[in-house]
């Protein structure tokens, strides 16, 4: 059995891992809880600043066992875990980690290289573990300011430098910022603050202040995310489609008369992705074998020989 998968055959998750972050007090556990049937694992001891009204069933972890525990507990009742902060739960890691094997850790009590390469295995299985659990993640996290040169660069503050290598593994990065009286969040990234938007939310979204016990703006972000991607596997497939329709089309290229008719036929399709150029390789590829060219009328014909004038 073959392991190749076309565009359209691909599994595609079912889960999504978020992370949203900036400046303290401006309300981000808030907003990580706006999520679906969230449980909050509260590495940051912060969760007494959420205002009561939208607060959740909660963890209070003390360490990193107890994390690993609470995905031993059944956990039915919930579909996203709430992680708050990214760069406590790291901390707790990189101690859990240097508890079991010294070598990993420094005397200063910071990992040595081959601690961050088992950090960021261990977060890696996290996530993993918690896909397989059929859950969603949320990861909260402080922004800090970065410099690349003189240009200012707001970026979340986890992990030191192995942040990179984390953030690879996440689906969404938000940053979400108070501009006057409005708060906003935005997926795009751009030279003043890093992002990630991999299904075309808008640039720039309002937050909307809350005014009662309705919290669901990552609810709403989620139901756009698995959106997209059912539009793509949809597209895939549209995709699949034409170019079988076009590969079938290419198979009665005898001449320049079937060349042309080709060009024809597929000029009058509603491509999908790159199609039309695909069909243009075809014909192009299908008219050098025949020995045709194209005239000033972009018509094939049959390349005249010296013999023939």
């Amino acid at each position: 059995m073959t392991l190749i998968r076309k565009p359209s055959e691909l599994t595609t998750p079912t889960t999504i891992k978020i992370l949203v972050y900036g400046q303290p007090g401006i309300g981000k556990t808030t907003l990580g809880l706006s999520t679906v049937s969230p449980l909050l694992l509260d590495f940051d001891g912060g969760v007494h600043r959420v205002n009561p009204m939208h607060q959740t069933d909660t963890v209070q972890i003390s360490s990193w066992e107890d994390c690993l525990n609470v995905l031993k507990e059944d956990l039915n009742d919930y579909r996203t875990l709430v992680i708050d902060t990214a760069g406590k739960m790291l901390d707790y890691m990189s101690l859990y980690l240097i508890q079991r094997n010294g070598k990993l850790g420094k005397s200063n009590g910071a990992l040595t290289l081959q601690g961050y390469g088992e950090r960021k295995a261990e977060f890696i299985a996290f996530l993993k573990t918690v896909s397989l659990m059929g859950k969603h993640l949320v990861f909260i996290a402080h922004e800090k300011e970065d410099k690349d040169g003189d240009q200012k660069i707001v970026r979340p503050e986890i992990g030191g430098s192995s942040a990179g290598d984390l953030i690879r593994e996440l689906d969404l990065v938000g940053y979400m910022e108070a501009i006057g009286k409005k708060k906003t969040i935005s997926f795009d990234p751009c030279e003043k603050y890093y992002a990630k938007n991999t299904c075309q939310l808008p640039a720039l979204m309002d937050i909307p202040v809350l005014t009662d016990s309705r919290n669901d703006f990552l609810t709403g972000i989620i139901t756009q995310y698995n959106a997209s991607i059912e539009h793509r596997k949809e597209v895939a497939n549209d995709y699949m489609a034409i170019m079988e329709v076009i590969h079938g089309a290419a198979e009665g290229i005898t001449d320049a008369k079937t060349c042309n008719e080709f060009a024809n036929h597929v000029n009058k399709l509603q491509h999908v992705w790159d199609s039309k150029l695909q069909a243009a390789l075809i014909a192009r590829d299908k008219a050098k074998e025949l020995g045709l060219t194209l005239n000033k009328s972009k018509k094939y014909e049959q390349v005249k020989n010296l013999s023939d004038v």
